[in-house]
């Protein structure tokens, strides 16, 4: 169909600066697309991984299923295990609101499930967390006061078995 035009090296800094501004003028489309370029050319940079991750959850609303298997695809590239967990608890997080906004029969008990992984990961992250960088217990601190601020977010229900027939 079409070819896709490969950028410079020298373009990376400033493209991941577009691709940030992207994220923050909610184009996550547009900022995706400038990540897959950054990447083409540098597969293996932080940054640009980082930024398409969220990218990729910006989307989860939209696209739930699809970003949320490309996000964990894009979390297997992340070198460093604090990262891997830190932002696989931001994709839990993430995902939890999506459910939460969306409602329906169950969704507080699924996000509740969502933000109780998320949790888990960030209590991971803070124990691997470099000096000064406190990110992960402030994640964990906003997804208690979500659960404890929400009366839909209960866990889902222990269900025990009973045969109508003895």
């Amino acid at each position: 169909m079409f070819e896709l035009k490969r950028l410079s090296k020298e373009a990376v800094p400033a493209a991941l600066e577009k691709a940030v501004r992207y994220r923050l003028l909610n184009e996550p489309l547009e900022a995706e697309s400038i990540c897959r370029d950054i990447l083409a050319v540098d597969p293996g940079h932080q940054e640009a991984i980082v930024t398409l991750l969220l990218a990729l959850t910006d989307q989860f609303e939209d696209r739930l299923a699809a970003a949320v298997e490309q996000a964990q695809e894009t979390l297997s590239q992340m070198r460093d295990e604090y990262s891997r967990i830190y932002y696989g608890g931001i994709v839990c997080e993430r995902r939890a609101r999506v459910h939460l906004k969306r409602g329906g029969p169950h969704a507080g008990r699924s996000a509740y499930g969502w933000l109780q992984q998320a949790m888990e990961h960030y209590e991971k992250a803070a124990a691997l967390r470099p000096p000064a960088n406190d990110d992960a217990i402030l994640r964990w601190n906003t997804c208690a006061r979500l659960i404890m601020g929400n009366p839909s977010l209960v866990p889902e229900a222990e269900e025990s078995f009973q045969p109508w027939l003895e």
